[in-house]
């Protein structure tokens, strides 16, 4: 784990006063390493600036981030077989993925879902379409209550995955329901999300480290 702590080395060495987060930073990781060795995803809710981190995420989760990610021999000659032409420009193009799913994006459903039975069960609904045993969800919620969010992790839990909550100031009633709570010192909205961001960077970069780095 070395390689990969050197990420988080770096983080506090750039933000110290996140140096409070550091043991649930890790603990997070750890999560999230074990569920993708084991063949799970990652689900990710937030609203309003943290939807738009949960997006930025899987972004940097499902395609190359520092790293280039080439898919390996035996990949890239299962595509060639499946189509000599097609599969060889493949092979050079894709990237190697961590599945992760921002259940923030899915219009037609939420609304669909907010209209006919309640507008904040829309994650919990898409956490019960999704979720495995062993996948991970990742609440991302500034006040550490809410709603939406907290109904998400009740139904999580129950079906099996380990929650993370991404939160600030006490950090709310998450924090005594996630397994986990990374709860950065800041109190107000837009500094607790400056802070989530370089956090949330540091877990893409080690978990990319880990399982496509040298």
């Amino acid at each position: 784990m070395a390689n990969e702590i050197k990420y988080l080395d770096e983080l506090i060495e750039r933000y110290p006063e996140l140096s409070v987060c550091r043991e649930s930073i890790k603990q997070a990781y750890k999560y999230l390493e074990e569920s993708y060795q084991n063949g799970g995803k990652l689900l990710i809710a937030g609203n309003g600036g943290s939807a738009a981190d949960s997006e930025h995420i899987v972004g940097e989760l499902m395609k190359g981030f520092v790293l280039p990610r080439k898919p390996d021999d035996e990949f890239k000659t299962k595509l060639t077989a499946a189509d000599e032409e097609l599969g060889k420009e493949l092979a050079e193009k894709l990237q190697g993925a961590l599945p992760a799913i921002a259940i923030v994006d899915h219009v037609a459903l939420s609304t669909a879902y907010l209209n006919d039975v309640d507008p904040l069960l829309g994650f919990a609904q898409q956490i019960n379409g999704y979720g495995n045993p062993g996948d991970v969800f990742l609440g991302i919620t500034t006040s550490g209550n809410s709603k939406n969010i907290l109904y998400a992790d009740v139904v999580a839990r129950a079906k099996g995955l380990r929650t993370i909550a991404l939160t600030g100031k006490d950090g709310g009633k998450i924090k005594d329901m996630a397994d986990i709570s990374i709860i950065v010192p800041e109190r107000e909205t837009f500094k607790i999300q400056e802070r989530h961001l370089p956090i949330y960077h540091c877990l893409c970069l080690m978990l990319e480290e880990h399982f496509f780095g040298n």
